[in-house]
């Protein structure tokens, strides 16, 4: 059989035109690339955003952060701040279209914002309040066990229509509520400052506890979650209890946790909320069969201990989660000092030991740190922004939180990072797929590195002090 002859040339010149349209269309295809967000210690950068190349090539000659999206730890609830009532007094009072440009860039997820998930409110005052109060005042030598006389009305004046604004923008934000005193005719001393909850309103309290949620939940706000006293330990605040680990047990497993139970409350209860330095006192409670079936998990400050000792109460009791709710910086603040620590310990340190929210305090206050209660409020709690008439300033704390709110959405989970010298590091997967990375230069030097993920590598540097979020894309 005759095969046709075949034209060499013709087929070379077809194949040198598909190779060169191949390689066209290879150069025209884009290059992924990684986001990210920096911001250094002497405030050049803040926030400032940009694009590393991602390549499948291994990076050598740097400190190589290797994540393993396989390990997988805690889901994150979210990141904020207190909502406290001089928060909200401030908030208020601003004109209605600075007030929203504000709570659109605090609360918002658009371009611009910073994505605030969670918040946590005072139930009744704070010490960051104009004055003390509870939702049962009563006058001097009265008392109220059915409660006739509860009423939210003070929270009605600024701390609610704020919060609705609020969940216009984000209605899917969680809010926990913690107390920092009961009403002063249910304690010994009978005082807002100091003290201990009378046995004989245990029922009476828990019952007010309830009617907080509910009294919540009428104006359309869902208290997520609800620690039983704030910093249980430090009587010397105002308002302030003194409520130790054996009563909070007792007061959990008799009379709170049936309460929300009779009342089908999905509101979890969260115990301790206090310093790193006492991990004996939530292990305590939760060591109780009894109380422990009513409890989610406990809370955190760190204004003593050390942020590795929550990995105890995880290691403990495993089951139950752990909350990081509190946090100041004292003004004026220092921006290196401060970016570096609470990053270090809280973004960085409180996450790597499994809390599923970091929260500072608070959110707002004054050029002179106003508003705050006499004997023993503080007078030096910088906000994360600072509110003068419509001029908003933003401290220390904007920024931090803002490192991981932006792209670690509710939802998130915290996935295997190794623990580079230097380099303080923790990763999440959020719900869309992303890989976040939140790295702290937490040296005197600039430092060069590489982030590996099964998306690729990436290779950057962070001058001294300064932090950066990196966001792998999805594959």
């Amino acid at each position: 059989m005759k095969y046709p002859e075949l034209n060499i040339s013709f087929l070379m010149k077809g194949c040198l035109a598909l190779c060169l349209s191949v390689a066209m269309v290879s150069c025209q295809m884009p290059q992924q690339q990684a986001k990210s967000m920096v911001t250094t210690a002497d405030a050049t950068q803040l926030l400032t955003e940009g694009a590393l190349k991602v390549s499948s090539k291994q990076v050598s000659g740097v400190p190589v952060i290797e994540i393993d999206e396989q390990t997988q730890f805690q889901q994150i609830d979210g990141f904020g701040y207190t909502l406290t009532g001089g928060s909200a007094f401030h908030l208020n009072n601003m004109s209605a279209a600075a007030r929203t440009k504000v709570l659109n860039e605090l609360f918002g997820t658009g371009e611009g914002s910073i994505g605030v998930s969670y918040i946590r409110l005072s139930v009744g005052a704070s010490d960051l309040d104009e004055k003390p109060f509870s939702y049962n005042d009563l006058a001097e030598g009265e008392v109220d066990p059915e409660l006739e006389h509860f009423s939210l009305d003070y929270d009605r004046r600024y701390l609610i229509p704020v919060l609705k604004e609020i969940l216009t923008i984000n209605p899917d934000i969680k809010i926990m509520g913690s107390p920092w005193s009961p009403p002063k005719w249910m304690k010994d001393n009978n005082d807002t400052r100091g003290g201990s909850l009378l046995p004989e309103y245990y029922n009476a309290y828990a019952n007010y506890l309830v009617k907080y949620v509910q009294g919540m939940a009428a104006e359309g706000i869902t208290i997520d979650a609800l620690t039983v006293q704030n910093e249980p330990l430090h009587p010397g605040n105002n308002p302030s209890l003194l409520m130790l680990a054996e009563d909070q047990a007792v007061f959990v497993k008799n009379h709170l946790g049936p309460a929300f139970e009779n009342a089908s409350l999905q509101t979890k209860i969260i115990i301790y909320d206090h310093n790193a330095d006492r991990p004996d006192y939530p292990i305590t409670i939760l060591n109780d069969p009894e109380a422990k079936k009513y409890i989610d998990g406990s809370a955190f400050h760190l204004y003593g201990g050390e942020i590795e000792a929550l990995s105890e109460v995880h290691e403990a009791h495993p089951d139950k989660n752990l909350y990081f709710t509190e946090q100041w910086v004292g003004a004026p603040g220092n921006f290196p000092e401060n970016l570096q620590w609470h990053t270090r310990e809280l973004i960085i340190g409180a996450t790597r030991n499994w809390c599923k929210t970091v929260l500072e305090w608070n959110l707002a206050a004054d050029p002179e740190q106003n508003p705050h209660t006499d004997r023993g409020g503080c007078d030096r709690c910088l906000g994360a922004i600072t509110i003068d008439g419509d001029k908003v300033i933003r401290n220390p704390a904007y920024y931090i939180i803002a490192h991981a709110s932006k792209y670690v959405r509710p939802g998130a989970v915290r996935v295997g990072s190794n623990e580079v010298g230097g380099l303080p590091n923790v990763a999440f997967k959020a719900p869309n797929g992303d890989l976040v990375t939140i790295v702290l230069n937490d040296t005197d030097k600039e430092q060069g590195f590489a982030i590996s993920s099964g998306v690729g590598n990436i290779k950057t540097a962070l001058k001294a002090g300064a932090v950066g979020t990196y966001v792998f894309p999805a594959e």
